[in-house]
Formats: C-alpha cells, structure tokens, sequence
C-alpha cells in the first residue's frame, strides 16, 4: 500500500476539531464567494452552484486525509479475510482514526503471528505425529508379512511407540482444552511437600533419577490439586530427563505474604538466556523442550490458570537450570470491559462499504485517476471564463462547447461505440446554431438537448428511466467524482512531464501578463495591439468571468466525469418481474381511453360540421377562442397516450391473445391519437390565421408533430419487435427536428406568416415582429413597406442590435452580421444608440398604432 500524502489537517489531534474546521472552512468560503459575486454583479444562477461546488471540493481535499486511513483498513479488512495478514496502514493523522489505525496495525501483527503459529504448529504436529505413526506402520507390515517374529522385544517397541503417539495425542488434547478455556480450577487446601513427593515417586519409577524436596510438612497452598501435579508432573519429568546421572534434582519450596513458589533445580547443561521463553511455547525449540514439546507450555498454562507464572530464573555455578513457579494465595480480579489488556474474541473481518454515495448504482475503479482529464477541463474553464458573454450567443460559444464536447469525449469510456459517436456528432450539430442564428431562448433549448443527446451517448442509455438517469448523473457527478478530482489532483503534484507542463502554463501566463501590461502602458500602438485582443476589465468583470470560467470548467470536468466512469443507468433499475395474469386488469382500461378518444373525434366532428353558429349557440364561444382553449390539453393527452402504451406493454400477459388484444386496443388507441393530433395541428393552425404567428406557436406545433411521430414508431415497433430501439429514435427524432427547425429559421419564418397576414388583412403586430431576433430583419426589410419595415426594425434594434457589446468579436453571429447592414442602411443603428427619442421613433409610434394586430 502506497505511503499517504501528509494531509494539512494530520497535526489537529481530535476529529471533533478537524469536523469543526472543515465546516469553518467550507461555510467561510462560500460566504466570501457570496460576497465577491454580489459586489461583482455576478448573477445568483452562476455565483451559488460555483459557490457550492468549490466549498465541496475544498471539503474533499481536506477530508481525504481523514477517510484515507479507514479506506485502508477497508482494504485491509478484506485481505484478512481472505488470509493475507500482512497489510499495514500508513497515515500521519494524530487523532482518533489514527489511534485506530495504531491498534489495526497491532491487531494486524497479533494476527499475522497467530497464524504463523498455527501454521508451525501443524507442521510440527505432522512430524511428530508422523514419526510414531511410520514406525509402528512398519513394524505392523513386517509382523504381518511374516519378516519378523512377534516376539516380546518388538512387541515391546511397538508398544512404546503406541504409547508415545497416545502421550502426544493426549498432550495435544489437554493444551488445545487449555487455551480454549474449558478446563476450570477446583482449588482447596493442598498439602504440598505430600503433593511433591506423590509426583517425585511416579518421576523416579519412569526414570533413573534421584530428588531431593526441602518443603516442609505444614506448608499448605490453595491450588487445584489435578492440575497442580500434571505442572509438577511435567516440570519434574523435564529436570530428569536433563540432570546427569547421580545428581540430585532439588525441589524447595516456600510461602511470603502475598504468594507461594516451588523451585526444581537440575544440574545439567542449563538453559540459554535466549531460549527461556522459547521452551515453553508448544513444540519449544531449545534443548529443555524435550519429549514432545508440549510439556512445559502445558505446565505455564496451568501456572497462568492460577493466576501465576513459570519461568527460568538466574541460577549459580553449581547447578544447571532453575525453573520457579509463582502463585499468589487468591486470584486476580478479571479484566473489566475496557480494559487494555483484556484478551479480545476472534473477529472474522467481513467486507464494508467504502463510504462513498451512489456506490450501488455507480461503482469506480479503485484508483481511477486522470491528471489530461482535469487539465482539459482547466482549459476549457479559461478559454470560456475569457470569450463566453452573457447573454449573447456566438462563434464563441461554439467553440467553448465544441471544445467541452471534444475533451469529454476523448476521455469517454464507450467512445468507440457507434452510439456514442453517432450522439457526439448530433451533440456537434446542436451547438452549431449559436453561430448561425440570434434566437438566444432556442439556442439554450438546443445547448441543453445537445447536453442531453452527449450524456445519453456517453452512458450508453437504452430506456426512459435510463434516459432520467445518465441526466442526473450530470450534477450528481459533484458528488460522486469528488474522490477522483482529488486523486487526480494529488497525482498532479507528484512530478513528471504533467506537472512540468503545468508549472510552465502558470509561469508563462504570470510573465505574459506582467511584461504585457508594462510594454501596454509604455507603447500606445502595442497597446491598441492588446486592446483588440484583450477586452477592458473592472473588477467586477473579471471575478463575474471568474465565476463564469469556474462554471464551465465544472460542468465540462462533470461531463467528462460521466464519460470517464459512467453510471449504471441500465443495471440500476429495479428489474420487473412477473405480468399481470387477469387480462381484463389492463385490457379494460385500454378499451376505456379508446372510447374517451371516439368521444372526443365525434365532438369534433360536430363541431366541424355545425359550423361557427352552431358552436358560438351551444358553448357561448367563437371559433378561434374554441380552438386555442383546447390545444395545450390535446398536447398533453397525446403525449400520455405514450404512458399508456408504456404501461399496457409492460403489464400484458405473454399468451399469443394476450398479444393479439394488445395490439388491436393499442392499434386502435394510436390510430386514434393521430387524429387527435392531426386535430390539435388544425386548431393552432386556425388560431395563428385568426391572431397571428409566433416563435412560440411554431414550436408548440413542431412539438406535437414530434409526438404524432413517436406514437407512428411506437406502433411500428410493436408491430415489428422494435420496441427496445423506439426510445433512442425518439431522442435522435428530436434532435433531428431541432435542427430542421434551426434550418427553417423560425424568425424568419414567422415574419413571413405574418407579413403575409398583414398583405391579405392590414393586420400587424409592430411590437411582436420588433421584438423578434435578427434572424428576422432580412425578411423584414425586404417585404415590408419602408416605413413599416422602419418603425418594425427600429425596435428590433433596440432589443437586438444595439449594445456595448455590438461588433465584438466573441458574439459575432452570423443572423447579426447579415442584419446589421440593413439596420445600418436604414440609419437605424445611429438613432437606437444616440437617438432613441428621435423622429423616427415618434412617427413609429403613430404607425405602429396604426397597425397593431388585434
């Protein structure tokens, strides 16, 4: 695991003040942000999610140094489970996680050493079981074969081995009972020297070997008298077994205030300091381990389970090893919880969560990371915060998007699948009207279906839902990427090529911006030089394109976020499952809407063939008002025909008559719903000859076309299986509408609707017709009489070309660049900016009254 960056908040030693400081932190930052922006005059739409955003990321960079130890011991945790014990964590932090982290680390060594053990202590056991086991398998096969003869002396080997291997078993037994706690303690009063002597006279029978027990007859000890002669048993048998012939082993005991020891004293070679600890653990290495390695770990065990110790103390030059055990004359009282030295239950370690939101529907990459990415998006956030003007589309706001567009789709993680492509370039084609036409309200509409058709692209969505979602995953990327942003950012300092890269941009832009401010006020012509390139900034400009730089480099590092590791939008949904199984459930309704409809087509037909006396007699109403009054909720009934095809797919039955009534009541409803749309097209159509044309109603009409074309897909695509492909249709249809309806030129088209209007009927509306775009004052001018077109282009002027921003380069458009010079001709220009109280104003009043529409 790589060594964390020391993080600025690793010196604070308690969470509570780092969680303190970090809301300190964030809310001090968006107050200050709040504050510039309103003194700047930045607007609250750009200045609060900037505001929002970077308190976020501020708060990310400093917690990451508090969460990254806990994703450590996530890691951790999860290779422990598995076995892998030698993951340590690494943090710098002094307060509580990094307690915690102190006491994983140490959980994680016990551990590791625990199993180190384990796994040596079954080899161990193997071996020395093995080694009886072989012997007597071979000696059994020679009796059996007939080699050997049964006599007492093999026999009696045989035996010997038998009952090694059963000493051994049974000493394994009593250790494993041991340490697992179940063996418990019946202490009562003990006589020691009788105890000693009993355990000294079943040593000297097995072996050749003399004692020597200086304990006196009175001295009484409280200790379980079982367990208190197998430690005896097993230490005396250790003295023996190491105590040279004719050398007496010595036993002595005594009693003091607090407790009783024993001492055994041999005479042999000793025990080395280094190996005193080593001897007692099972299968103990040094020289005193003896027999099969399991006696003295049995007898400290013992000693521990009465609350004492056995150990090998210093001894004289006279005699070998020492071994004494210490027994208070009462217990200790038992650990309490929270004790520090209380032994703890075994925990198996079970994967959790990494903390971070939307992990179900939107999992990442361990340790995604991409410095490009995020160099791009600063990029596009400089080169937007400097030529986008608000709210004037133009060249420049192709450019920023187009490049938006670009960098998020070389860093897209589907961006060699034919869909993702395809959607790009219909995205491309989008932006392309903000260079090409004036209507700024239908090229936002087109810069945000431009947005919707990438996103779509990106995450590779199939459905509705999904639709919804890879949507959301837009603003929910400041969420969801925070962890990335930060890795990338930490990856961007730790040197190479990037960094270099980066420190030369800083450094140049710092030498281009000194040096050309001195050269700019010492020389007036390579000041005009900068002037043309460079626009005059306040204050208050320059945070207003700081804000807007750092919203656009936001939203293009949220793209491309969403590019880079797209969500789910498809697995994410909940998936369904079973159908109805009573037809008549979803059949019923579907009859129902159908008969609704055939109501509906009859009223208009009577309406129709009544004729205006018949309807204005019946309903109190003229014509025109009938049929404005009904268009938006025909709209919306078309566009719920669509729901209702949805949900009667979805929950009809999969028997061959159940697919059979599906398509007849849904045949008949779409059927039914063209006519209600071919109705709703004729009543805009008579409204707009009775009170004229709009941008607004010409959208409204291309939009319940687009609906009459869905509802012809959708039963096209039930009638061929093609219904998986219908919502991704209905997304490019749109598109593709949108960008015939920016071909058409609807300013210009709804100029021509009603100069043609005004030509038959001497109606028109001066203000509706100066209030449109300059896509329209081509049109205009050349249709119109001179003195209409005057009064009309007058107030276009006003409203569209006029400004301190006309003939700025960064807002050329070309609807503008064809416009001005007929404005121009005209001398409109001059009077809108100098003059607007001029004559030609006064006497546009006074035609205008003459032809406002009704």
């Amino acid at each position: 695991m790589s060594e964390p960056t020391p993080g600025p908040l690793d010196a604070v030693r308690s969470i509570k003040t780092k969680l303190g400081l970090l809301v300190a932190v964030s809310v001090l930052l968006a107050v200050v942000l709040g504050i510039v922006s309103h003194a700047a005059g930045v607007q609250w739409w750009l200045s609060v999610p900037v505001a929002v955003v970077l308190s976020l990321a501020v708060t990310q960079l400093l917690a990451a140094g508090m969460v990254a130890p806990l994703r450590q011991m996530t890691q951790a945790a999860r290779q422990m489970a598995r076995g892998d014990y030698s993951t340590r964590v690494t943090t710098h932090a002094s307060d509580e996680v990094g307690e915690l982290a102190s006491a994983f680390n140490q959980m994680a060594a016990d551990l590791d050493e625990v199993e180190q053990s384990r796994r040596e202590l079954i080899a161990t056991v193997s071996h020395e079981l093995r080694t009886p086991v072989t012997a007597i398998t071979a000696q059994l096969e020679n009796l059996a074969d007939g080699v050997v003869a049964a006599d007492p002396e093999r026999l009696a080997r045989l035996h010997e081995q038998s009952v090694r291997l059963g000493a051994l078993v049974h000493d394994l037994l009593e250790l494993s009972r041991l340490e697992a706690g179940a063996s418990t303690l019946e202490r009562q009063p003990v006589l020691l020297r009788a105890l000693v002597l009993d355990c000294v006279a079943t040593v000297e029978h097995a072996r050749a070997a003399t004692f020597a027990v200086e304990i006196s007859d009175d001295l009484t000890v409280s200790a379980d008298p079982t367990r208190l002669r197998q430690l005896l048993l097993n230490v005396l048998d250790n003295a023996a077994r190491h105590s040279p012939a004719g050398e007496p082993v010595t036993v002595r005991a005594a009693a003091g205030p607090v407790g009783w020891h024993v001492e055994v004293v041999d005479h042999g070679p000793g025990v080395a300091l280094a190996d005193r600890e080593r001897v007692f653990e099972r299968f103990g290495t040094g020289e005193h381990a003896g027999g099969t390695g399991l006696g003295l770990a049995i007898a400290r065990w013992v000693a521990q389970l009465h609350g004492g110790a056995l150990r090998f103390v210093d001894r004289d030059q006279r005699t070998g090893a020492v071994v004494r055990l210490e027994v208070p004359h009462e217990l200790p009282a038992p650990p309490i919880p929270g004790d520090a030295e209380m032994t703890l239950p075994t925990l198996t370690p079970t994967p959790t969560p990494t903390g971070q939101p939307l992990d179900g529907f939107w999992p990442e990459e361990p340790g995604l990371r991409h410095t490009s990415v995020l160099l791009a998006a600063v990029g596009v956030g400089v080169l937007g915060g400097a030529f986008l003007v608000f709210p004037w589309t133009g060249v420049m706001w192709t450019v920023v998007l187009l490049t938006a567009l670009v960098a998020a789709f070389f860093a897209a993680r589907h961006r060699r699948s034919p869909f993702t492509v395809a959607t790009t370039g219909v995205a491309a084609l989008l932006l392309l009207p903000l260079t090409l036409r004036d209507d700024i309200v239908l090229n936002y509409l087109g810069v945000l279906l431009a947005g919707a058709v990438f996103l779509i692209g990106i995450t590779e969505a199939r459905t509705v839902p999904g639709f919804i979602l890879s949507g959301l995953a837009w603003p929910m990327s400041a969420i969801r990427g925070m962890p990335w942003l930060a890795r990338s950012l930490r990856v961007a300092g730790l040197g190479g090529r990037r960094t270099a890269a980066v420190r030369t941009a800083v450094w140049s832009a710092l030498g281009l911006l000194i040096f050309g401010a001195l050269f700019a006020s010492a020389d007036a012509l390579f000041a005009s030089w900068v002037e043309a390139i460079v626009p005059n900034l306040t204050m208050g400009d320059l945070v207003a394109r700081c804000f807007l730089g750092a919203a656009v480099f936001g939203l293009t590092l949220a793209a491309a976020y969403v590019g880079v590791n797209p969500p789910a939008v498809e697995t994410a949904l909940p998936t369904r499952s079973g159908r109805l199984a009573n037809r008549f459930e979803w059949l019923v309704p579907v009859l129902v809407i159908d008969a609704v409809f055939v109501l509906f087509l009859i009223a208009q037909a009577t309406a129709i063939f009544g004729g205006h006396a018949y309807l204005e007699s019946t309903t109190g109403i003229t014509y025109a008002d009938y049929v404005h009054q009904g268009f938006g909720q025909l709209t919306v009934a078309t566009a719920l025909t669509l729901l209702v095809f949805a949900v009667a797919s979805r929950w009809a039955g999969e028997a061959p008559l159940d697919r059979l009534w599906l398509r007849i009541s849904l045949g008949l409803l779409g059927a039914l719903t063209l006519v209600v749309v071919a109705s709703a097209l004729y009543r805009m159509h008579v409204y707009q000859q009775a009170y004229g044309f709009t941008v607004l109603r010409l959208v409204v009409d291309v939009f319940e076309g687009w609906l009459g074309l869905v509802i012809v897909a959708t039963m096209v695509a039930g009638l061929l299986g093609w219904g998986r492909h219908l919502p991704r249709f209905a997304v490019l249809s749109a598109a593709a509408l949108w960008l015939g309806l920016a071909v058409l030129n609807p300013n210009a088209w709804v100029a021509n609707q009603n100069i043609d209007r005004y030509q038959s009927t001497d109606k028109l509306d001066v203000d509706y017709l100066g209030s449109l775009s300059a896509d329209a004052a081509p049109t205009i001018a050349e249709r119109l009489p001179a003195d209409v077109a005057t009064c009309v282009l007058d107030r276009l002027t006003l409203n569209q070309l006029s400004g301190e921003y006309r003939g700025d380069w960064r807002v050329w458009n070309l609807a503008r660049h064809r416009a001005l010079p007929v404005v121009w001709e005209l001398g409109l220009i001059p009077s809108a900016i100098e003059a607007p109280e001029s004559d030609t104003s006064l006497k546009c009043a006074r035609v205008s009254d003459s032809f406002v529409m009704d």
